[in-house]
């Protein structure tokens, strides 16, 4: 059997192969060669040892993805895998042989593995399995309850509607789907824009995986088979956003040495045997740090144990320990049955078929097909258990906080031909507590309606939007102060006189994005707030979700329209932040500081990143965190248009490049497109691609 590699223009992988199990081995052989440094970094962290080479600064988090038995829940997990699907597990095996292949190659061309002395590793068949849960463990944004529970304790329970929004460490993502009734080609178009940290390499793949099977271009995740979220297969087409749903839960737990080791008390009364071994994380230039490794019957300890847990806990007596339960390590399933046959899908009906047997996490689904088939639903395992459970910590040792089932996933007609996802509320509403603002989607839906009949080429006018939704509270309580200084009342006028645009050549977004941060600063500075502003000695890994300024930075729309705020007078925030900011106004554009922050795993020089527009509540969504930092380490991970008339008329970029390997020709050749909004087309003429190699089944002996 042979396989064949081509690229296009932007070093973009097209594979063609005599079978799907051939195919997978290119796909892992071709993203080795290409993302080596990223493939071991994501298996070291999967394995909770990234510290062994990247130092003290991973440490937190292979620390919890051990507590957290990450590993041997993706070893389980492809377990029954085998004894469920023995296809998709073979398929999987095959692109592991891949990637063990194509990693010397890969690690060869690619520079930090010699800064590191990193040599490269070898793949298990459940090491993708690992990439995905490591990936997306912490996607529901389970430590958001650890954030209530404090808020409640300290402010009282109408405190998590005051702070509920799209909280630092949450992904989102803009999507929308037109029916034919709305294209100038009488099929449907779906576009979007899935919104994650920017990192370098990108977290996205852009690629082509052609078999007699099917033949389909998409975005994949590096390390990982198939194309599982973003897809167009020539007749069908699909995209995902996340739903937001609430699919973890967190357990308080009494926890107790005796001599045979640890036990848990459980809501029976009675004291159960927990799991215990200890485990060793190598740090690079430093000692080796042993950890404890417990588990209860509600799950895996990642915070206290026997000992205690310093959590300023309000029932210190009771809880030494913070349990995690998420359906992976309940079902030993991640979903990956999905896979093959999304990669097979002829029509929406074989995707909705497909993604019933998806698992995590829970996301939106937009699919259309070139009969004219359209699919919105949720897709997603989250499980049916106590409101309690939703919204904040409960306690192990009572009854009443038990999984009892899965919840049904919602489905959706479109309305008009058009549908909209953007994390809203919405479709997703049942199975979440906390959701993005509105904004995003009501301005896409607003941009649809400006035209009855959309073309491909008009879409990405919509992925670049500007428009800032959220400006009406702090400007309407700006408009409505009295006795201001002429330099302030002048500096009040301009922002009033703003189109709230976050364009980044606007120096009227600069002074408002310095308004904003400055009532933030404020804010969070009042002392009604201050039992909020040292956190709990909670991991680490789980600190972003307990800042306070971040949790007003997001929140601020809320916090400045509510009734009462703990006795703050808003007002004088306001007022001040206007006097301060017309005292030392921003010298320059929104641009200036408003500045890609891409993520790398071994930081080396700085980058000289450009300046972006938007913004985290415009559809061009770059969040900066009010407060704190302007530079956006989140944004749009990819861009797509998928044309159901013509495929070759669809269009992708991603932020920098197809190529991990830092001074490559194709690294960061996309960033241009990317930051005009512009994107790359999807070529399918094979013709029109160049032949890069040739392999046989000898070239994959491992």
């Amino acid at each position: 059997m042979t396989t064949e590699t081509y690229r296009d223009a932007w070093g973009i992988p097209h594979l063609r192969a005599t079978s799907a199990r051939e195919l997978a081995r290119a796909q892992g052989r071709v993203t080795a060669r290409d993302r080596a440094w990223q493939l071991e970094t994501e298996r070291h962290r999967a394995r909770g040892a990234s510290a062994s080479f990247l130092g003290a600064a991973a440490l937190s988090w292979d620390v919890f993805a051990r507590r957290a038995r990450l590993d041997d829940t993706a070893r389980r997990c492809f377990a029954a895998l085998e004894g469920r699907d023995p296809e998709t597990a073979d398929w999987v095996r095959a692109y592991v042989e891949g990637v063990n292949a194509g990693l010397p190659e890969g690690a060869a061309r690619t520079p930090e593995f010699e800064r590191t002395g990193l040599a490269p590793g070898r793949w298990e068949p459940w090491t993708p399995l690992g990439v995905w849960l490591s990936t997306h463990i912490l996607f529901a944004g389970f430590p958001a309850k650890l954030w209530r529970e404090e808020a409640i304790r300290h402010l009282g329970p109408d405190a998590v509607g005051l702070f509920a929004t799209d909280g630092p460490g949450t992904s989102g993502s803009n999507g929308w789907l037109l029916a034919g009734t709305r294209t100038d080609t009488g099929l449907p178009l779906i576009a979007g824009d899935p919104h994650r940290f920017v990192e370098d390499p990108g977290v996205y793949q852009q690629i082509r995986l052609s078999c007699p099977e099917f033949d389909v271009v998409g975005i994949a995740v590096p390390g990982v088979p198939g194309i599982a979220h973003f897809g167009h297969t020539g007749t069908v087409a699909w995209a995902i956003t996340n739903a937001m749903a609430d699919y973890q839960d967190l357990y308080r737990e009494r926890l107790r040495r005796t001599g045979a080791g640890v036990q848990a008390l459980g809501p029976d009364g009675e004291w159960h045997r927990a799991t215990r071994h200890t485990e060793t994380v190598e740090v690079a230039g430093e000692s080796p740090v042993e950890i404890e490794v417990i588990e209860t019957g509600r799950g895996p300890v990642i915070a206290g144990g026997p000992e205690g847990l310093e959590s300023g806990s309000p029932e210190p007596e009771l809880a030494t320990a913070l349990a995690l339960r998420h359906p992976p390590r309940v079902t030993e399933d991640l979903g990956f049955s999905a896979l093959l046959p999304l990669l097979r899908a002829r029509t929406v009906d074989d995707v909705d078929g497909a993604l019933d047997a998806w698992a995590e996490p829970v996301n939106v689904v937009q699919a259309a097909d070139t009969e004219g088939g359209l699919l919105h639903r949720v897709a997603g395992r989250v499980p049916l258990r106590s409101e309690a459970n939703r919204r904040r910590l409960v306690p192990a040792w009572e009854p009443g906080h038990e999984w009892r089932g899965w919840l049904e996933t919602p489905r959706a007609q479109l309305a008009d031909g058009i549908a909209v996802m953007a994390n809203q509320r919405g479709l997703a509403t049942p199975l979440g507590v906390e959701f993005a603002a509105p904004h995003r989607a009501d301005r896409i839906h607003t941009l649809l309606q400006e035209h009855r009949v959309w073309s491909a080429d008009g879409l990405p006018r919509v992925h670049t939007d500007t428009y800032l939704g959220s400006t009406g509270a702090l400007l309407d309580r700006a408009a409505a102060l009295e006795g201001l200084t002429p330099e302030v009342s002048a500096l009040r006028d301009q922002l009033l006189a703003w189109d709230r645009h976050m364009d980044a050549d606007s120096t009227d977004a600069a002074a408002y994005a310095a308004l904003r941060s400055a009532v933030v600063r404020r804010l969070a500075a009042h002392p009604a707030l201050a039992a909020l502003t040292e956190p709990p000695a909670y991991p680490e890994v789980l600190l972003p979700w307990m800042s306070l300024t971040a949790r007003i930075g997001y929140a601020l729309e809320h916090l400045l329209c509510a009734e009462e705020l703990y006795g703050i007078d808003r007002d004088d925030a306001v007022r001040a932040a206007l006097e301060e900011v017309a005292a030392a106004p921003p010298a320059g554009t929104w641009a200036k500081t408003h500045r890609l922050a891409p993520w790398r795993a071994l930081p080396g020089e700085p980058y000289d990143e450009p300046g972006l527009a938007g913004d985290h509540d415009c559809v061009l969504c770059t969040s900066a965190v009010p407060g704190i930092t302007d530079l956006a380490a989140r944004g749009p991970a990819a861009r797509y248009v998928w044309d159901l008339a013509d495929r070759a008329n669809s269009r992708w970029v991603v932020p920098l490049g197809a190529d991990g390997v830092p001074g490559s020709a194709h690294h960061r050749d996309q960033l241009p497109l990317w930051l005009k909004g512009e994107l790359a087309p999807v070529v399918t003429d094979w013709t029109l691609l160049t032949l890069e190699h040739t392999e046989d089944d000898e070239d994959f002996d491992v």
